[in-house]
């Protein structure tokens, strides 16, 4: 039911420590007006859709089934959302649900931890996020991690997300960060957009004063495939001529800070901190695909970076124990055939990338089959809350689609 992608041995620790364990789920939700690019994201039909995913994805997780939702769950071209997955398991095994607001068009319909971001702008701006509100985000991030690390005693964190667009502003801060994952990463789509994301992050990179990173194109006519001979950029210190140090090819704190307040968005850093934080005293699950490998990386490069910056940083407060960490998301991610994300985590290096083997193969819905087909894939901290459900439970795929299948269909009742 769960496989291990890289870092078998670290994974399989992971795995077998946190057997039987009832995890803690928390969600950060947020927002770019990255999501707002036509064609950019499938989750939500329209542009206009896309503004209340969250919100929508957030009341169901919360509520489940309800008759009348404020926010009903926003069409989609193909398939549902993947909220149904994450609601199964949460109300099957009764999980504490914390939901945190980093930063949203629109107040949530349901109690959410305010944590003082607002929403993003687009990428391609160069300033997504003031400073200010990165710092905010992050401290906020470190200060919830230890409170949540308290509540779960020796069992594990979930950490997800739920941010349309999030891919995209993934895609920008591992390049920011150096790492080569132009035509690697994934999409709500059955094809992934690569040659209009990688656009997107190279002009966000340039207006940014951090351009540069770019050297060649993606093929109009198709996305970058695996081990294509394209290679959008070399490698190298994004900061090794604007760092504001005097270590000039080793980035500090506040230089990751400004890359997430150029191209960013508020779930990042939040995340980022907050996993951090909770690493010293409990097991965190990063649950989603490219978008916790983002943080995951992120959360890495200011761990590194204090050890060459002590004084910037208050004692070792941006410490963290990466040996608690993995990364957890689903099949239809992991074994995606229009990006890499296994290879993804490899250049990242030392994080192991866990799968949920969950089928909707033999679903009854077409909604759901839809997933195998390459549309949805993973959100709302879906593979993560499969991967709970087989080792808090034992659950195989079989129980698991029983339970999702029976959401869909009290929610097609509610609908009448």
């Amino acid at each position: 039911m769960i496989r291990v992608y890289t870092q078998q041995v670290k994974g399989k620790r992971w795995l077998q420590q946190y057997q039987g364990c009832s995890p803690v789920f928390a969600c950060i939700l947020g927002f770019t007006a990255t999501g707002l690019i036509p064609g950019i994201s499938a989750a939500g039909a329209t542009p206009d859709d896309r503004q209340y995913t969250a919100i929508a994805d957030a009341e169901f997780l919360v509520n489940g089934v309800t008759r009348q939702p404020q926010y009903p769950l926003p069409p989609l071209t193909v398939g549902v959302s993947p909220v149904f997955i994450s609601r199964a398991v949460v109300e099957a095994f009764n999980l504490p649900i914390y939901l945190f607001n980093a930063g949203l068009p629109h107040p949530p319909t349901v109690p959410a931890i305010d944590l003082g971001g607002i929403p993003a702008k687009c990428l391609t701006s160069g300033n997504a996020l003031p400073l200010e509100t990165v710092k905010r985000l992050f401290e906020q991030g470190l200060q919830w991690g230890e409170k949540l690390a308290n509540v779960v005693g020796d069992s594990y964190l979930i950490i997800s997300e739920c941010v349309v667009g999030g891919t995209t502003t993934a895609l920008s801060l591992l390049t920011g960060l150096g790492i080569d994952a132009a035509g690697k990463v994934n999409s709500s789509h059955p094809q992934c957009n690569h040659g209009q994301k990688w656009d997107v992050v190279q002009l966000g990179l340039q207006r940014a004063g951090l351009g540069g990173r770019g050297a060649g194109e993606l093929p109009e006519s198709e996305p970058r495939k695996k081990n294509s001979p394209f290679h959008p950029y070399h490698p190298a210190p994004l900061y090794s001529v604007t760092s504001s140090s005097s270590h000039p090819l080793t980035p500090s704190p506040l230089d990751h800070l400004k890359l997430v307040a150029a191209v960013g968005d508020p779930m990042q850093i939040a995340a980022a901190g907050m996993a951090m934080a909770a690493s010293r005293r409990c097991g965190v699950l990063l649950a989603g695909g490219t978008q916790m490998l983002a943080v995951y990386t992120l959360a890495q490069a200011l761990a590194e970076s204090v050890l060459a910056y002590p004084s910037i940083t208050e004692g070792n407060s941006l410490a963290w124990q990466p040996a608690q960490v993995v990364v957890g998301t689903t099949r239809w991610v992991a074994e995606d055939s229009t990006g890499d994300t296994v290879g993804l985590a490899q250049d990242i290096g030392s994080v192991p990338l866990l799968a949920t083997q969950l089928s909707f193969t033999q679903s009854r819905y077409p909604q759901l089959q839809a997933y195998e087909q390459g549309y949805v894939k993973e959100g709302v901290g879906a593979g993560g809350c499969a991967i709970a459900a087989h080792l808090y439970k034992g659950w195989n795929s079989a129980e698991l689609l029983q339970a999702i299948e029976n959401l869909v269909e009290q929610y097609g009742l509610s609908l009448r």
